[in-house]
């Protein structure tokens, strides 16, 4: 496995300065089955590598004004709270749950694991019948709106979809299987950070003989192809061999700057028509005291979501009012910051590819604080010993991230299943993809999936001993440039397929 970082875990990394540890990238750790059934395959458990806490309240909302709630962890209490606003609202949460359950079940049980190389792989009489009762013509907001007219449970129940990179109003209701991982899978904490689920995935890889290779020596520069074969790639190091070639990186950067332009799947023209999911503007702070008024997980909706998400995807700007969310690790886990003191992560998303600058970083960093101060109700920004900003520039630079996006694709109709970038290359038979940008997502759960995906195709293409035909790189080319569709080197090792989903 071949990463330019100092340690595996690409975008689940720390920064530490001065006594505080910060996760630098994904802070919410949910779908635990998914984490669980990765160790499974190898006869571990989650719990041989790290602890788990489930965290109660799982997170705070603030709402106009900065009325806090504390949204609760199980399905019963949050009924309560819903029919003491909304008579009659319990009984429609548990029929909306027993739906979001179905739709989790079923998903991750098929669908999800589908490597949608083809479309054929969803033309069944199951999948025809599916289509409606997942409600994949229908939006989100469409079906939350359809249960609910409180517009605080509208908000509860619709904003788990963000995690996928789009707005309510254009992820298929489909991913309504979102508010069963929130509410009844729980939202966890691993013990230390979310660094050890990369450590751990490490762990099990090297106790099966996977080599690690890390540092900038090891960036690859280039895929060196011979026919419709990649022989191994070009590091600072030197020439790796590889039967097998599975880019985890950026899957845009791969094919710009990695292969030659003929090779491959997608023109520049193409990519520009995909809808990223945001980019991000990040702070992180570390206070000199504690803090009140705070959870482990906290959101601000104390403006519009709407407008917030109008200025991401329909007319992309820095936004006039922005959403946000804080993350205060330390309230769960002190070991992050030093004695008596706060570790505090802010996030703002921004459409990707916008002018990132200092100015307008201390711009918004005043705006959202101003907020943060009055809601909780205390001076924070005097008790600011550490802060880092990180935004567009910093996702590019670090790991050449397209359009400096934080997460991949958004989850719309039209870039789900086949409509998102191929999970193999179509002319290199060798080479596969796994990450965000692929199949079946953004997300640590989906990275882990794409991993699993990639491996597989690797066994089905090993013990076949042949690469994609001729006639079937052909029609899905076609299929790929039509107007209505919008590392593992050396010898085979599947675990590292998997693995290498948090990685470059």
């Amino acid at each position: 496995v071949l990463d330019r970082q100092p340690e595996v875990g690409g975008r689940c990394r720390v920064w530490q300065k001065d006594g505080f540890t910060f996760d630098m990238g994904p802070s919410w750790y949910w779908m635990p089955d998914v984490f669980d059934e990765f160790f499974e395959r190898f006869g571990k458990k989650t719990s041989d590598y790290y602890h788990l806490r489930r965290l109660n309240p799982p997170y705070r909302l603030f709402m106009e004004g900065g009325r806090a709630i504390d949204v609760p962890d199980t399905v019963r209490e949050l009924g309560d709270m819903f029919e003491r606003s909304e008579p009659g609202s319990r009984q429609q949460l548990e029929a909306f749950m027993r739906q979001a359950e179905y739709k989790y079940k079923v998903s991750m049980s098929d669908y999800v694991k589908r490597p949608s190389v083809s479309l054929g792989e969803f033309i069944d009489v199951r999948m025809v019948r599916e289509v409606f009762r997942l409600d994949m013509l229908k939006s989100q907001s469409g079906h939350v709106k359809s249960f609910f007219k409180h517009p605080d449970h509208i908000k509860i129940m619709e904003w788990p979809v963000l995690f996928l990179g789009g707005a309510p109003s254009s992820v298929p209701a489909m991913y309504s299987l979102m508010n069963y991982a929130a509410i009844v899978l729980g939202t966890h904490y691993p013990d230390g950070g979310m660094l050890k689920v990369p450590l751990a995935m490490r762990s099990v890889a090297e106790e099966l003989g996977v080599e690690f290779r890390l540092g900038e020596q090891h960036n690859v520069t280039k895929i060196s192809v011979e026919g419709r074969d990649a022989s191994g790639v070009e590091t600072r190091a030197g020439f790796v061999h590889a039967d097998f070639v599975v880019a985890a990186g950026d899957y845009h950067h791969v094919e710009a700057s990695l292969i030659p332009q003929e090779l491959r799947n997608y023109s520049e023209e193409h990519w520009d028509r995909y809808t990223m999911s945001p980019s991000s503007l990040l702070f992180f702070l570390g206070v000199n005291k504690k803090l009140d008024n705070l959870r482990h997980h906290n959101l601000f909706f104390d403006e519009s979501l709407e407008q917030h998400a109008k200025e991401i995807y329909d007319t992309p700007q820095w936004p006039s009012k922005p959403l946000f969310y804080v993350c205060v690790q330390s309230v769960t886990d002190p070991s992050t910051a030093p004695r008596g003191m706060e570790n505090v992560f802010v996030l703002i998303p921004l459409a990707a590819g916008l002018e990132d600058s200092e100015a307008l970083r201390d711009r918004y960093y005043d705006m959202v604080m101003d907020r943060l101060e009055r809601h909780t109700q205390q001076p924070i920004r005097q008790g600011v010993l550490v802060k880092r900003g990180y935004a567009m520039r910093d996702f590019e630079h670090d790991f050449s991230s397209y359009k400096g996006n934080a997460y991949g694709l958004a989850n719309t109709l039209m870039q789900t299943a086949v409509f998102k970038p191929c999970i193999r290359s179509l002319k290199i038979d060798n080479l596969y993809f796994a990450g965000q940008l692929t199949v079946p997502g953004p997300g640590v759960p989906p990275a882990i999936i794409s991993g699993h995906m990639a491996a597989s195709l690797i066994a089905q293409h090993r013990d076949r001993g042949t690469g994609v035909s001729s006639a079937a790189s052909q029609l899905a080319l076609r299929a790929l440039k039509s107007p209505a569709t919008p590392a593992i080197m050396g010898s085979l090792a599947l675990l590292a397929a998997v693995t290498a989903t948090l990685l470059l």
